[in-house]
C-alpha cells in the first residue's frame, strides 16, 4: 500500500511537470544567451588570486609591503602661521621589483596657486548669494597655499632630481632601488597654513574672537606613496575627496610650538616632564591607573590663564610611534585634557580628549568616554586596538581621523547648554572617527581608490558602537530602512559602491551609509551573527597592518563562513540595483481524492486510467470561498491508510494537523536578490514568521512560489515586517493588499 501510493503519486507529479513543461515550449525558439543569473560567480569581477593574494582572501606567501621610516623636525610659527620642517626618510624596497624612480605625495600642493582641483567642478549660476560668498568667489584673492620645497638631498648631501606634477612628485634616482634595499634622503619644505573655517580642509587651524588659534595639522609633511603587486605605484593625484594611501613605518618627530601650547600627537609623548607641571604630571600617572571616568590632567584653569598670554618662547615636544601609516598633532593654548585607561584584553590603551573651554561642559562630560567605549567595542568585533593611545579633539566644523588622534566637531552654545542633536552629532563623529584607527590605520585600505573599503566598514561598527553606548542612540546610519530614501532615488544620480571615490554620486550615502547597511543585512538578516562576526574579524586579522582590497574582504567574508555572497556582492555593491518584493498572488487549495476535470485531461493525454490512480491526492482551487478549512485528514481515507502503515497511534497524534494550504506568489520588480520574509497573520491574532533565503530566486530570477500548510485561516501575509532588507516599496508587501503610508517615508521625516 505505502510503496504503491509512493510510486503512483511521484508517476503523477512526473506527468504533470512534464506536461506543464511542454506548454511553456514557444513556436518561435529564442536565441541563445550568456548566463545573466544574479547567482553567477563573480570571476569575470574579481582579480584572479595569486601568490600575493589567494583566493581565500588571505595575504599569499609571496605577498609584500614596502615600509618608510620618517625623522622630523618642525616648528610651528604661530604669528606667522606657517609650518617648516625637515625630515629624513628611509625607504625600504620590500618588493620583488626594481625601482626606477619614487613617488611622494604633496598634498598641500592641493591649495597652491596652479592647483587643479578648484578648476574640475562644474558651476552654475544661483538665484542668490550672500554678499561675503560673492566677495570670496569673485573678488578676494584665494588663499595661497602649498608647499614650498627648499631642497631634496640623498645621504650624503648631494641634491636629488626631482619632479613636481601637482600633488606628487617624482625622485629621479641616479640607480635603481634594487629589491631588498633601502634608501635615506632629506626634504626642506614649509607651507602657509590655511584657516580651515575660511578656506575649508581636513586640516589647518580655528581662529578665536581672543586672537587665539586651535591648530589640527595634517598632511603636512611630504609623505611616500604606496607601492605594492595591485597597482605598482599609487600615484592617483590628490583632488580633495579621495583620501589617502599611505605605508607602514616608523616616525621619530619633534615638534617646537609657543611655550604656553598644549598638544597631543601620533605616538608616545618622549619628553612628559619637560612640557608638563609636577601636578600635570601627578594626575597623567594617576589618569594611567583610572579605568571608571576621565581625570583631568590639564584644568580650565590652566587653560584661561595661559590664552590670556602670547608666549614668544618656544618648547619642543618629542614623539615617537611604531608601525604606524602617517602622523598627525593638534596644539593650541586654549587646550584643557582630560584622560582614562581602557581595560582590553590584551591591552591597556589611554583614552585622552583635548578641547577648548568653549567645548565645556558637553566634551568634558562624553567625549573621553566615548573614545574609551568605542575602542573597546571595535576591539571586541576586530582585535585588541594595539596602540598606546587614541585622542579626541574637539575643532569645529571637522571629522577627520589620523593613527591615534582625530578632529571631532559639537560644541554647546555659549551659555553651556546644548540640544539631544549637538550631543549626539558629537558622539556619533567621535566613536567613526576613533574608530577609524581600525580602519584604515590598522587595516590599511586604499582610499584614494576605495572610500567605501574604510569608511563602510567603519560606519557599520560605528552603529553597533552608539546602540551599545546608549541603545536610543538616534543612528543615521546603519539599519536598512536608513538607506531606503537613497536607494529609491533617480537612478542617475546615484553610483555602484564599486566605484572610484573621486566619481561617486552622493558621496555620504554611497560611501558611507550603502556599506553600511550592507554589512547589516548581513549580519542581521543572512548570515546571522555568529557567522557574521567570524568572518568578519578573520577579514580585520588576516590585514591589520596590511593593504586589503575589496577582493580580500569578499573573499574572506565567504572563507570564513561557508556563505555563497557572490550574489550579494554583485548586487549591493556592484550594481545601484534596489530591494522590492512583493506579494503577486495568494490561492488557496483544498485536497479531494476526487480528480479535477484537469487533472483528468491530464491523465487522458499521458493514456493514464484513473482506475490505477485510486491512491492520488487531488488539489482544487478554492477560488469563491476562502475562510472554509481546505483540508480534514479523517475524511480522507487513502492518507489515513497510509499514515496507520508508517505510525503508531501515539506518532500519530503528533503530527501536524494542516487545515489549509496557500500558495503564494512572490515577485521581485526590484533588482536586488534578497531573503523572503513572510509574516502570516492568523485568525486568532497569532503570528508566525517564515524565512526562505535569497537562493530561492536562483533558479528564477524574478518569482518564487511557496506553499503553506497552516492549522490556522491564514487573514494576513506581510513581507519583511521589520523593515530588514531596504525593500523600496512597501505597498506591494501585503496581502490583502493594503495601501499605507510608507513606514520608510515616516522614518524619513523623523
Amino acid at each position: 500500500m505505502k510503496k504503491h501510493f509512493i510510486l503512483v503519486f511521484s508517476t503523477f507529479l512526473s506527468v504533470f511537470l512534464v506536461t506543464a513543461q511542454e506548454t511553456k515550449v514557444e513556436e518561435t525558439k529564442k536565441p541563445g544567451h550568456y548566463n545573466q543569473n544574479k547567482f553567477r560567480q563573480l570571476n569575470e569581477e574579481l582579480a584572479t588570486p595569486n601568490m600575493f593574494r589567494t583566493a581565500s582572501g588571505a595575504p599569499g606567501p609571496a605577498y609584500y609591503q614596502q615600509q618608510a621610516d620618517y625623522k622630523m623636525n618642525l616648528v610651528l610659527d604661530d604669528k606667522n602661521t606657517t609650518l617648516s620642517g625637515e625630515e629624513t626618510i628611509t625607504y625600504y624596497n620590500n618588493s620583488p621589483d626594481n625601482l626606477e624612480y619614487l613617488w611622494v605625495q604633496l598634498d598641500q600642493n592641493m591649495r597652491a596657486p596652479d592647483s587643479n582641483t578648484p578648476l574640475v567642478e562644474n558651476q552654475k549660476m544661483q538665484v542668490a548669494t550672500s554678499v561675503s560668498q560673492f566677495s570670496k568667489t569673485y573678488i578676494e584673492e584665494s588663499f595661497q597655499g602649498g608647499f614650498h620645497i627648499d631642497y631634496v638631498k640623498d645621504a650624503k648631501g648631494k641634491n636629488m632630481s626631482y619632479t613636481i606634477n601637482k600633488t606628487m612628485m617624482r625622485i629621479n634616482l641616479d640607480s635603481p632601488l634594487k629589491s631588498g634595499d633601502k634608501i635615506s634622503f632629506s626634504i626642506k619644505w614649509w607651507y602657509k597654513i590655511n584657516n580651515y573655517m575660511v578656506d575649508g580642509g581636513r586640516s589647518g587651524y580655528e581662529q578665536f574672537e581672543d586672537g587665539n588659534r586651535l591648530y589640527v595639522i595634517a598632511q603636512f609633511y611630504p609623505r611616500m606613496a604606496v607601492y605594492s603587486d595591485v597597482e605598482g605605484w599609487q600615484n592617483m593625484q590628490f583632488w580633495g575627496r579621495g583620501e589617502f594611501a599611505l605605508p607602514f613605518g616608523d616616525f621619530d618627530v619633534t615638534i617646537s610650538v609657543p611655550s604656553d601650547h598644549i598638544m597631543e600627537a601620533t605616538g608616545v609623548l618622549q619628553n612628559r616632564k619637560d612640557v608638563f607641571t609636577s601636578e600635570q604630571l601627578k594626575r597623567w600617572e594617576l589618569a594611567e591607573k583610572t579605568f571608571d571616568k576621565p581625570v583631568v590632567i590639564v584644568t580650565q584653569e590652566e587653560a584661561e590663564n595661559r590664552e590670556k598670554g602670547f608666549e614668544t618662547t618656544t618648547k619642543t615636544w618629542k614623539y615617537k610611534a611604531k608601525n604606524v601609516r602617517d602622523f598627525g598633532f593638534s596644539t593650541s593654548r586654549k587646550f584643557l585634557l582630560d584622560a582614562m585607561a581602557v581595560k582590553l584584553e590584551t591591552a591597556q590603551p589611554m583614552a585622552i580628549s583635548m578641547y577648548p573651554k568653549e567645548s565645556n561642559p558637553l566634551w568634558g562630560e562624553y567625549s573621553t568616554r566615548a573614545v574609551a567605549h568605542t575602542l573597546k567595542t571595535y576591539s571586541h568585533y576586530t582585535f585588541d586596538y594595539p596602540y598606546p593611545k587614541a585622542v579626541s579633539v574637539s575643532a569645529q566644523r571637522q571629522g577627520m581621523e589620523y593613527p591615534m588622534i582625530c578632529w571631532n566637531f559639537g560644541r554647546p552654545e555659549k551659555d553651556g547648554t546644548y540640544t539631544d542633536r549637538t550631543k549626539y552629532g558629537m558622539l556619533g563623529v567621535i566613536i567613526h572617527e576613533v574608530g577609524h584607527n581600525f580602519f584604515p590605520m590598522i587595516v590599511n585600505s586604499d582610499e584614494r581608490q576605495w572610500t567605501w573599503m574604510d569608511e563602510g566598514l567603519n560606519t557599520f561598527l560605528e552603529y553597533l558602537t552608539e546602540i551599545s553606548f546608549d541603545p536610543n542612540f538616534p543612528a543615521d546610519r546603519g539599519p536598512a530602512a536608513k538607506i531606503v530614501p537613497y536607494m529609491k532615488g533617480n537612478q542617475d544620480f546615484i553610483s555602484p559602491i564599486m566605484s572610484n571615490s573621486e566619481n561617486i554620486f552622493q558621496f555620504g550615502n554611497n560611501a558611507y551609509g550603502k556599506p553600511a547597511t550592507g554589512l547589516n543585512i548581513l549580519r542581521e538578516t543572512i548570515m546571522g551573527h555568529e557567522l557574521f562576526d567570524y568572518a568578519f574579524k578573520t577579514y580585520a586579522n588576516r590585514w591589520k597592518f596590511k593593504h586589503p582590497t575589496p577582493e580580500d574582504f569578499f573573499r574572506t567574508m565567504e572563507d570564513a563562513s561557508a556563505v555563497d555572497l557572490d550574489w550579494f556582492w554583485r548586487g549591493w555593491f556592484y550594481s545601484t540595483d534596489y530591494v522590492d518584493i512583493g506579494i503577486k498572488e495568494v490561492k488557496q487549495f483544498a485536497v479531494t481524492t476526487e480528480p479535477t476535470e484537469e487533472a483528468k485531461k491530464l491523465l487522458a493525454r499521458y493514456g493514464r486510467n484513473l482506475d490505477d490512480m485510486k491512491d492520488i491526492l487531488f488539489w482544487v482551487e478554492e477560488k469563491d470561498n476562502m475562510s472554509s478549512k481546505s483540508f480534514n485528514a479523517e475524511a480522507i481515507q487513502p492518507l489515513n491508510d497510509f499514515l496507520a502503515t508508517k505510525y503508531t497511534v501515539e506518532e500519530r497524534a503528533k503530527l501536524k494537523k494542516p487545515n489549509y494550504f496557500y500558495e503564494v506568489e512572490f515577485e521581485k520588480p526590484g533588482g536586488m536578490i534578497m531573503p523572503i520574509i513572510a509574516e502570516l497573520h492568523y485568525e486568532d491574532g497569532s503570528t508566525e514568521e517564515f524565512r526562505f533565503p535569497a537562493q530561492i530566486w536562483r533558479m528564477n530570477n524574478e518569482t518564487a512560489k511557496r506553499i503553506f500548510a497552516t492549522e490556522k485561516r491564514v487573514v494576513k501575509i506581510q513581507l519583511d515586517p521589520k523593515l530588514e532588507t531596504a525593500d523600496i516599496d512597501v505597498n506591494n508587501n501585503m496581502w490583502p493588499k493594503e495601501e499605507l503610508p510608507s513606514k520608510f517615508d515616516e522614518l524619513d521625516k523623523k
